[in-house]
């Protein structure tokens, strides 16, 4: 399974020009990394200026590097229905236009300052899945539910209820979800969580996924980590067999950590 290694770039640069030379450095100096996808996550505003090589396909556009465009969020209904009557929001199917195939979901920022419930989210997993684009579910625990030993369950409620409306779905479309495991105090400038505290949550998440699709498909969902992330600390979540990648915020902003990291992977 290739390590997967997306930048999420949240609400950052301040301007077009930066964004794209930040785009650039990174897709030019990562584009032929073996067995390594890189996904470049930049605000809505800059999905149609970033350039990549596309091609093609009955599903959409396709891009034919190995950097890969995705957007931190979406919406959960397509622009044609309802007319589209959904104020300043974004469709999958929109992101899926413009190129993009993935999208990052129930990020810990948007449930704390946005206030996004977990049956919006599962709405959102939803919409991305059957729109064939791939799905990046964040979930994870605050400080206060680890240190009065609720983890488990917390991890445990947040999958069943962001993973409730795509139960039943075509192995195709499950094929497409990837899960993020983002212990929230563990993210910058707290520093990451340890490995084995990693290794922990997302061998429980794992299991849990496979009580919910099965063994054939459960087995087959990549677990990624999220969480202070840098080139200093990255190789240590990379080496391991079951962590299939890294989710990276504030380092992605600087083209040669984020470079290091993924050439890490």
């Amino acid at each position: 399974m290739k390590k997967i290694i997306v930048a999420n770039w949240k609400m950052n640069p301040a301007t077009l020009q930066s964004a794209k030379r930040l785009f650039d450095s990174i897709k030019k100096a990562t584009k032929n990394l073996k067995n390594v996808e890189v996904v470049i996550c930049p605000p809505f505003v800059y999905l149609s200026n970033v350039k990549c090589p596309y091609t093609a396909e009955p599903s959409g556009l396709r891009q034919m590097s190995n950097v890969k465009l995705g957007s931190q969020d979406c919406f959960w209904e397509n622009s044609l229905k309802n007319r589209g009557a959904f104020t300043g929001e974004i469709s999958a199917l929109m992101l899926k236009n413009l190129g993009c195939q993935y999208v990052i979901l129930g990020h810990s920022e948007r449930r704390q300052y946005i206030n996004e419930t977990d049956e919006m989210i599962s709405k959102k997993v939803e919409a991305v899945l059957k729109n064939d684009l791939r799905a990046i579910l964040c979930i994870g625990e605050t400080k206060k539910e680890r240190e009065t030993g609720q983890t488990k369950k917390v991890l445990k409620t947040q999958l069943k209820k962001c993973l409730k409306k795509i139960i039943g779905l075509p192995a195709r479309f499950l094929a497409n979800l990837i899960v993020v495991y983002e212990p929230v105090w563990a993210i910058s400038p707290n520093g990451p969580c340890s490995v084995a505290e990693a290794l922990e949550g997302i061998l429980f998440i794992k299991k849990n996924i496979v009580q919910i699709f099965g063994q054939k498909i459960g087995k087959k969902i990549p677990i990624i980590y999220g969480g202070s992330i840098n080139s200093q600390n990255a190789y240590e979540f990379l080496k391991e067999k079951e962590i299939n990648g890294v989710l990276v915020g504030a380092a992605s902003l600087n083209p040669d950590e984020f470079i290091s990291i993924a050439n890490q992977a």
